[in-house]
């Protein structure tokens, strides 16, 4: 497993760890705490998600082509 698909498991675990806590809280400070680190970790998993495959292909174009129609 290479180092951006250990770190994407990882933030992806805390962010599930974090909407957990955040649910399971009522509607106070620390649960809205817990709210965003939950979305934090999200992006944060995702964007290492997205370094991996582009390290996978790296003649792969960053963004899909539309093709027109």
């Amino acid at each position: 497993m290479t180092g951006n698909a250990h770190d994407s498991d990882y933030f992806r675990r805390r962010a599930e760890e974090a909407r957990a806590l955040a649910s399971s809280k009522g509607r106070d400070e620390s649960a809205e705490v817990a709210g965003e680190l939950a979305l934090a970790y999200a992006a944060l998993a995702r964007r290492r998600a997205a370094e991996t495959e582009a390290e996978a292909d790296p003649e792969a174009p960053a963004m899909p082509l539309i093709q027109p129609a």
